[in-house]
């Protein structure tokens, strides 16, 4: 009995090393997404019409998931803008699925989609273009 389970503990730590690895991946990921959720929902928030904060971000979900590292197989961003009213909320919504094709360099076959959500107030006070109305002087 001994001798088996000498053998067998190597593959045992082994195993519970690649369990571990596989969900530090996920939770990582996780983290970073949320972060970048945020991180568009505030560049979304700086923007004065709804088709610039969509732009914005998109761009920013982009980067912030690629410079942190984290490569999706697929990214979806949606940006609920409400009009750009002073006083709203732009709410930013991050679906990536991950690949752990390359978790250990074991080939492990599975992919995991998520998602996060940031809510950021458009400020009360903030400037608003006012036109001139019939044409000025």
């Amino acid at each position: 009995m001994a001798v088996e389970v000498t053998l067998a503990a190597p593959f045992l730590v082994m195993l519970l090393v690649f369990v571990a690895v596989l969900i530090h991946r996920g939770v990582d990921a996780r983290l970073r997404l949320d972060d970048a959720a945020h991180q568009a929902a505030r560049a979304a928030s700086i923007q004065r019409t709804s088709a610039a904060a969509t732009a914005a971000a998109q761009a920013t979900a982009s980067a912030a998931l690629s410079s942190a590292g984290v490569s999706c197989s697929s990214l979806a961003v949606d940006a609920a803008t409400g009009g750009m009213q002073p006083g709203g909320t732009v709410s930013v919504t991050l679906t990536c699925t991950v690949d752990f094709g390359d978790a250990l360099l074991l080939g492990v076959p599975g992919q995991k989609s998520l998602s996060a959500t940031a809510i950021e107030p458009i400020d009360t006070w903030r400037a608003v273009t006012v036109s001139t109305v019939g044409g000025g002087s």
